[in-house]
């Protein structure tokens, strides 16, 4: 961990973006911890929800990701115009495609609900969460546009406190619409819908004043963001795929283990949100020196990234076995409920490091545009490995612990992947 000539860069990224990335699961962890002291049953319902949400957020992740790359590699090669030509194709990727999902889940909800073994009441508070969420979908589709193009251009700053204003505000109407107005879990929701559409509107003023010759809808231009768009979304779904159908499975295990594993969940997701900060910065640097002609550049600041994550994971990981008999109590007054947390805490905690490294070479490889070698390491890690894990799991009854051994797996094989590409550099092409 001696001194980095790259230290600076990257932390003046990662700082930043850690505040925003941090801001990003604060209501769904609000709403964990505020629901989850309504009772078991809504808990559990919010579980399913939020799994359906998060799944769609995240397959859209590359109007974020992919704006990011390709923005970083135009304003590295000095073409600024170009870049914000990109700003306004993906508003309109990501108001087009919010919408249409918006009407899709409120549609679908009753479906989607059952498909993750919703059941009874469980379930008619889930479809209910569900629909009313859908409302505020464009808002946040049009807030990952907005991150993807500030971000290439090293704005950090912005993203930051609308994400910080706005999910505060989301908390804050969660609490009053839950409690004191009395709406139980569909407060929650309202509070949610509500804010999202607020912060989209504030991402969509920015990205209109990005400079450009025009900002109609042009196909050439989208191209390449869907291309690259498409890769992700392969990339994600297969994680995802292994969430899921954790999900499911434990839907089917009982509602102690599907209450255990949403306070996991949204802890893993709140925690390599916060360990993407270095990704992030991985994304801008890499990008911007590939455009600028510089991959040995590149691959050096890379590697420091990763350092940096993995020691980040460690200490992650101290701190989760540390509280072991105190976090999982935060969310949820069950004692059923926490004992099955407890159970799989210890991995959990090892989980941290080696995400550490495997978050550090998603954000370098995307930046340098090697998504489609992305997708099929999680491909094999997600599918091949985690998901026939899982279904064993339920077949044998191994429960929760079988599931996340599962899951543990996953980032192990997705490090080794990754690790063997990073070593090769075949992704250090250089470039606009």
């Amino acid at each position: 961990m001696r001194r980095s000539p790259y230290d600076r860069r990257i932390l003046t990224l990662a700082f930043p973006a850690l505040g925003a990335l941090a801001a990003e699961p604060l209501p769904a962890l609000a709403s964990t911890a505020i629901v989850g002291h309504l009772g078991t049953t809504e808990l559990a319902a919010l579980a399913l929800s939020i799994t359906v949400v998060t799944t769609i957020f995240a397959l859209f992740i590359f109007l974020t990701y992919g704006t990011t790359a390709q923005v970083a590699r135009l304003h590295g090669a000095g073409e600024p115009e170009r870049a914000g030509a990109l700003a306004a194709q993906g508003l309109w990727l990501a108001l087009g495609a919010g919408t249409l999902l918006a009407v899709l889940v409120a549609v679908l909800a009753g479906p989607l609900i059952a498909g993750l073994g919703g059941r009874g009441a469980t379930a008619d508070m889930a479809e209910r969460y569900l629909r009313i969420a859908a409302i505020g979908m464009p808002g946040f589709f049009a807030v990952l546009a907005g991150q993807g193009y500030l971000r290439g251009v090293s704005n950090l700053r912005a993203p930051l406190l609308i994400l910080l204003v706005g999910n505060i505000a989301n908390v804050v109407l969660n609490v009053v619409l839950v409690y004191p107005a009395g709406l139980g879990l569909e407060g929650s929701a309202i509070g949610t819908a509500i804010a999202q559409l607020s912060m989209g509107a504030a991402f969509t003023v920015l990205l209109l004043r990005a400079p450009s010759e025009s900002r109609r809808p042009r196909g050439a231009l989208m191209a390449p963001l869907m291309r690259t768009g498409g890769d992700l979304m392969v990339r994600t779904g297969a994680l995802l795929a292994a969430f899921v159908v954790a999900s499911a499975v434990l839907a089917r295990v009982g509602e102690a283990s599907l209450g255990a594993h949403q306070i996991a969940f949204q802890l893993f997701v709140f925690l390599a949100l916060v360990m993407d900060a270095i990704a992030i910065a991985g994304q801008v640097l890499v990008g911007q020196m590939l455009g600028a002609g510089d991959p040995d550049g590149a691959f050096a600041a890379a590697r420091r990234m990763i350092e940096l994550s993995v020691a980040a994971g460690a200490l992650l990981g101290v701190a989760l076995l540390a509280g072991t008999s105190v976090i999982p109590s935060a969310f949820t007054g069950d004692p059923a409920v926490v004992e099955r947390a407890r159970a799989i805490w210890p991995l959990f905690a090892v989980m941290q490091p080696v995400g550490g490294a495997v978050f550090a070479l998603d954000g370098i490889l995307i930046g340098a545009g090697d998504t489609r070698y992305l997708a099929g390491s999680m491909v094999l890690a997600g599918v091949g490995v985690s998901v026939p894990i899982a279904l064993a799991s339920l077949a044998f009854g191994w429960g929760i612990t079988g599931v996340w051994c599962g899951l543990l797996a996953l980032m192990f094989v997705r490090c080794a992947t990754l690790t063997v590409r990073f070593r090769s550099r075949r992704w250090a092409a250089v470039g606009a």
